[in-house]
């Protein structure tokens, strides 16, 4: 099971209410509420390795300098020498170092690396990986990883964690049109204002569809706009033919990486808090008795 660690505690923090806070006053809603959604997890789905993926870069430059508009309407700061810095709420970005403290005190594994986002290092373990994947996550790009015959599928979120939309082929397919590799060619072709990818003029979601399931891929929408033949309407053409620079860049962007050199690390599920006295004196400064609890029970099923 892979987190998908920054969108679920995003959810966190708009989902429990600023009013849970710690002894001193701080908020803490975003880190109880994720300690929560790993429990249910590991309780409802019982993974053998659990790995908490993390953005060390969340705008990696290499993606920027193919399409600069990518993520900028959420640049707060930027900087010459590391990653820029995102728009956090201001109560969430001091509750990030304790989600990291809490996650190494429970010997659940983080991983990150410097120059890739959290995306990458879910799309290089699914790739390595030998047995079912399970990705959690409430980020549409990762159904890009979907693949029934290699078991990976994508558990988004509805409601907390407690209410997941199982996301296979058959999903996919009846809601877009397409499969997981498709999923990515889709969402650059409509674009996605969230990611700053501003897509094919004129081409949204159910005309990308529509024009992967009459030419197969990119490759294949771009292979009719050169022949005379083929049933593009005479704006299509235009359009898609104006986009060849766009399109010659953007599946780098939109497509995960699957290549991220990993750090050593240990994925296996703990069967119990790794360092049980630093997690009780994190769960009494910050008053997160309860979701440790919680947790460290779901642990010792």
């Amino acid at each position: 099971m892979l987190l998908d660690t920054a969108s679920l505690y995003y959810r966190a923090y708009f989902g429990v209410p600023d009013s849970v806070r710690a002894p001193d006053g701080t908020p803490v809603n975003a880190v109880r509420g994720l300690l929560d959604f790993i429990g249910r997890l590991v309780q409802d789905h019982r993974p053998d390795d659990l790995v908490a993926c993390m953005d060390a870069d969340w705008r990696p430059h290499w993606r920027v300098e193919l399409i600069p508009s990518y993520k900028a309407h959420r640049v707060a700061v930027e900087t010459e020498t590391g990653p820029d810095e995102e728009e956090t709420p201001d109560t969430l970005a001091p509750q990030v170092p304790i989600i990291e403290a809490a996650l190494d005190a429970f010997g659940i594994a983080r991983v990150g690396v410097e120059g890739y986002e959290a995306d990458d290092v879910i799309g290089t373990l699914t790739a390595r990986a030998t047995g079912p994947v399970d990705i959690v996550t409430g980020d549409r790009d990762l159904y890009q990883l979907v693949d029934d015959a290699r078991e990976r599928r994508v558990l988004y979120p509805l409601k907390g964690v407690g209410t997941l939309q199982v996301t296979d082929e058959a999903w996919l397919r009846e809601k877009y049109g397409v499969d997981g590799p498709g999923y990515a060619d889709l969402a650059l072709l409509r674009g996605d204002p969230s990611d700053g990818l501003p897509g094919v003029p004129g081409v949204g979601e159910k005309t990308a569809a529509k024009l992967l399931d009459a030419y197969g891929d990119l490759a294949g929408i771009l292979a009719a706009v050169g022949d005379p033949g083929s049933k593009l309407t005479p704006t299509q053409r235009k359009r898609l033919d104006e986009a060849r620079p766009y399109l010659a860049v953007a599946p780098k962007v939109v497509q995960v990486a699957r290549d991220v050199p990993l750090p050593p690390f240990d994925p296996a599920l703990p069967a119990a808090p790794a360092h049980p006295d630093v997690l009780d004196a994190l769960g009494h400064r910050w008053g997160l008795g309860g979701a440790v609890a919680r947790l460290t029970s779901a642990l010792r099923l």
